[in-house]
């Protein structure tokens, strides 16, 4: 049985010697790659489904720091794109068409991060902003 125990599937749990290993050579091949955080990605770049790709063009096109891309927490997860600001959910979507199977989402974590954006819940993408308790010095966009 493959990484039996595992609750994300990935070698263990996160008190784990393989997980955190695992974590951190994901974190080493996301940093040098072409979408890693010191290579700024374009707005060619922009992969997320249908129904959240307007939303992640306009982040990449604003200048917004892309903090990850990939998959996040989970097998349930597809692409999940995370930008350095607070996305106003709201004014976002007073001002884009976003499909009904697009849904708020909201994470505050104690101890495995934070996080608040917007998933479809048909593909499995996302795209996050941080949480609004860790907002104080980033852009907000909306």
């Amino acid at each position: 049985m493959e990484n039996a125990g595992a609750p994300n599937g990935r070698g263990g749990s996160p008190d784990s010697i393989q997980f955190n290993r695992d974590r951190a050579e994901c974190s080493l091949h996301y940093r040098n790659s072409p979408s890693g955080p010191f290579r700024r990605p374009t707005t060619a770049s922009a992969m997320l489904c249908e129904h959240l790709v307007q939303l992640e063009r306009e982040l990449l096109a604003s200048g917004i720091a892309e903090t990850f891309r990939g998959q996040a927490w989970s097998s349930h997860c597809r692409e999940w794109v995370y930008f350095d600001c607070y996305l106003d959910r709201p004014a976002i979507r007073a001002r884009l068409p976003l499909a009904p199977c697009v849904v708020d989402h909201e994470h505050l974590g104690t101890h495995d991060g934070q996080e608040a954006g917007f998933v479809c819940a048909e593909c499995q993408d996302a795209v996050m902003g941080v949480h609004n308790r860790y907002a104080a010095g980033r852009p907000v966009f909306g």
